[in-house]
């Protein structure tokens, strides 16, 4: 379906996914120009550039998912001085009617970015605000493991011999893993040394993994300080609100 080049702009619209991306190309007046199938690879992405470019001018195209399985590709595209608009994905529920189809999605997207529904740039997943997106991920997965250590502790700790639980019962999660980690096996029964065990072990996860999140807050202060100054300025705005909201804007200098 190749057409001579001309002068003509030509619309691109991608259906990504993790392995293969599937980009539509249409004229300014709605005419389908035809459909391409590429890996998901720097070879793949710059193969769908020269197709689209045989067409004609690409200056616009449209994108699903540019903060996942389509952000390689928008950065591609941004680097040949193509402006990538963010495309949101059919709606679930009629792709369930319609039949699920790569090349039409692909050709929604292109539609989207000519009718002018596909307004959002997507965003450039780079710079300070990308990189507080990436902490703050980190983050909450450190945190999730914190909370799931300090619970299983306790856990442990509600059912061992009296004991051991006066002794190592804190109210404070700091202090019950400070406690469990410098056990040592009680060595007398089975029980009691797997219990023993399970407990030192348990306590210095619970104090490894907070030794990460303070180092991650660490990050998030500095981060926010530096690049967020008026933003933590206001009342109740700490470093993790300030990451949240300021990735979510993406890299926005006035902030």
């Amino acid at each position: 379906m190749n057409s001579p080049m001309g002068e003509n702009e030509v619309i691109l619209g991608v259906d990504t996914h993790l392995d293969t991306h599937v980009g539509v190309l249409i004229s300014t007046n709605g005419n389908l120009l035809g459909s391409l199938a590429v890996t998901t690879d720097t070879s793949g992405y710059l193969k769908l550039v020269t197709w689209a470019h045989s067409f004609g001018m690409l200056k616009r195209a449209g994108v699903e998912g540019t903060g996942t399985y389509g952000e390689g590709l928008a950065r591609v595209l941004r680097d040949h001085g193509i402006e990538v608009l963010e495309v949101n994905r059919p709606d679930r529920s009629k792709r369930r009617l319609q039949g699920k189809s790569d090349p039409t999605d692909a050709e929604s997207a292109a539609r989207s970015v000519l009718s002018g529904n596909a307004t959002a740039i997507a965003k450039t997943q780079s710079g300070v605000a990308e990189a507080m997106r990436l902490v703050s991920v980190a983050r909450r997965s450190e945190v999730r493991a914190k909370t799931q250590a300090i619970n299983q502790l306790r856990a442990l700790l509600v059912s061992a011999p009296q004991d051991i639980r006066e002794r190592l019962w804190k109210t404070k999660p700091a202090d019950c893993a400070k406690g469990c980690a410098r056990l040592r096996s009680r060595g007398a029964t089975e029980f009691l040394n797997i219990l023993t065990t399970s407990l030192c072990l348990l306590g210095k996860r619970w104090l490894a993994v907070a030794e990460e999140v303070e180092k991650l807050d660490a990050i998030l202060e500095n981060l926010t300080r530096q690049h967020a100054r008026r933003l933590r300025e206001q009342f109740g705005v700490g470093p993790q609100t300030a990451a949240v909201l300021l990735s979510t804007e993406d890299d926005n200098p006035s902030v």
